[in-house]
């Protein structure tokens, strides 16, 4: 693509051109790129400034590459070695580019956003799943997997929402591949750095909005506020022609519904439990192997069994079912669809090698989270119940004593270890979060353990399993990897519980 047509894209021009004598916008941009190790001859290197460096410092070896230009903020006390454009707001531009690059994918889909702080890729499963189910090619983005033509794989990024250069390629293939439908997890982090922008949503879902992430945003309010921007970019007037229908999809039941509403100009279809609403559930019926509720609709009714556990997914489902009805699928064939779904990687999944006890893998890493997977496993527990867990550094640090406060109230006995220490002092983030348990007066050394080392902790708490207990794994569910330092290390909770049954068996 011309480096003019794409220049032209952005929204707003270029405050300044570095060596314009030497930049020749007709010439033919083959690629572009925010890491510079993926520079390629003639590409187009956009230097976005990042938490632990800045992508201006990486000018010298896209030139190295062979890209043509670079495009970035103002330069910070260096001459450019490549002609250079400077913009307003880089994060701004890398999404306007990559949308013309990729020539606007999410005008011909129907996109659809999911946000939360819980509960986003199961509903964003479950909502490809009920499309699929009735006929829809879709395509996935989330914390935990890819889903595309067919294909489905496991997200190995660590990044819940990807960069909009990587969002806008993906929307492209979807084209390409025939998609209908693309689903997309939005975090605030990826709605606050406009790496959704462009996706010209049609529907916005949120979970609920809880404690998380204040680490990056400071306040609640701000968090909350990130999570709005979903909903500000749904437009009433949008038609792709392709009988999508713009429609904001919340949670009665939680607070984040009044504070989203006055954001939503296109019509809301709210889903709950507890409170009236257009989508409901209710007769709820749980048990451990699986869910039965009845469903509510504005003009009808159906009764759902689905394999999936928990009151937590029942306000999933009814995400998902709400997201589906609102683009006309049948009552019935959502009933189907919930009954044929299976679980999510590393969300409540169970490990079994044979042994007496129960092993769960989830997720779990924010208070509210872990308050309903251990809710949800205490009835179903004949004997005592254990959890591992711990809280990732560099990240939101109030939630630590709130997490250990809610494992000395609702487990018999814990191990608390690292999560991702990251660059922190991993004993420090050990000593926060059981500080929230000793305020319950909780002791360590009986009533719980400290130790850092992830697959130690997880090998003491498998071996104190007796009959009947049930052990709880949280916080890194579907994640290959652990961070410690800078380096990112192999790890697989699963992988590495099944080792250890195995061994103990």
């Amino acid at each position: 693509m011309e480096l003019a047509t794409l220049l032209a894209a952005l929204e707003q021009e270029p405050k300044h051109i570095y060596s314009s004598d030497a930049l020749n916008m007709h010439s033919s941009i083959t690629a572009l790129a925010y890491d510079s190790r993926k520079v390629v001859e003639g590409g187009l290197f956009i230097a976005v400034p990042g938490t632990h460096t800045d992508g201006q410092r990486f000018l010298g070896e896209a030139v190295r590459r062979g890209a043509t230009a670079a495009l970035g903020d103002a330069l910070q006390g260096q001459s450019a070695p490549l002609p250079y454009i400077e913009v307003a707001d880089v994060r701004i531009a890398l999404a306007n580019l990559a949308c013309a690059f990729y020539e606007y994918p999410a005008a011909h889909l129907c996109t659809i956003g999911v946000t939360g702080t819980d509960g986003k890729t199961t509903t964003s499963n479950l909502i490809s799943h009920l499309l699929e189910a009735t006929g829809h090619r879709t395509g996935l983005m989330t914390t935990a997997n890819f889903k595309l033509g067919g294909q489905e794989w496991e997200n190995t990024t660590r990044q819940s929402t990807l960069e909009a250069l990587e969002v806008q390629q993906m929307l492209r293939q979807c084209c390409d591949a025939g998609v209908t439908h693309a689903v997309i997890e939005a975090t605030s982090h990826g709605l606050e750095l406009q790496r959704v922008r462009g996706c010209n949503f049609d529907i916005g879902v949120v979970t609920n909005i809880t404690h998380e992430h204040l680490d990056f945003h400071k306040t609640l309010a701000a968090y909350r506020r990130a999570k709005a921007r979903l909903f500000e970019m749904l437009d009433p007037q949008r038609d792709k022609g392709i009988g999508s229908r713009p429609t904001a999809i919340l949670n009665h039941d939680d607070s984040s519904y009044e504070i989203l509403k006055p954001y939503c100009s296109v019509p809301i279809l709210d889903y709950g439990i507890d409170t009236p609403a257009s989508v409901r559930a209710v007769d709820l019926q749980l048990s451990a192997n699986s869910t039965s509720f009845r469903v509510i609709f504005p003009d009808a009714e159906c009764h759902v069994e689905t394999p999936l556990v928990g009151r937590f997914n029942v306000s999933n489902c009814l995400a998902a079912i709400a997201t589906a009805y609102s683009q006309g699928v049948p009552p019935a064939d959502i009933a189907q669809g919930l009954a044929t779904v299976t679980g999510v990687a590393g969300r409540m999944e169970s490990i079994d090698e044979g042994q007496s006890f129960s092993v769960v893998v989830d997720y779990a890493h924010t208070p509210d989270s872990l308050t309903k997977v251990l809710g949800t496993l205490r009835p179903v527990t004949q004997g005592k119940l254990l959890i591992v867990f711990g809280s990732a550094g560099e990240r939101d640090i109030q939630k630590r004593p709130i997490m250990g406060r809610i494992a000395a109230e609702m487990t018999d006995f814990f191990v608390i270890t690292d999560e991702d220490p990251r660059d922190e002092d991993r004993e420090q983030i050990l000593r926060e979060i059981a500080s929230g348990a000793e305020v319950q007066g909780k002791r360590e050394g009986k009533d719980f353990l400290c130790i850092a080392d992830r697959r130690k902790a997880i090998e003491i708490a498998l071996k104190r399993a007796k009959a009947g207990d049930t052990v709880l794994l949280a916080g890194k569910g579907h994640e290959q990897s652990i961070i410690i330092g800078r380096e990112k290390l192999p790890w697989d909770d699963r992988r590495v519980a099944r080792e250890v049954l195995r061994e103990s068996l």
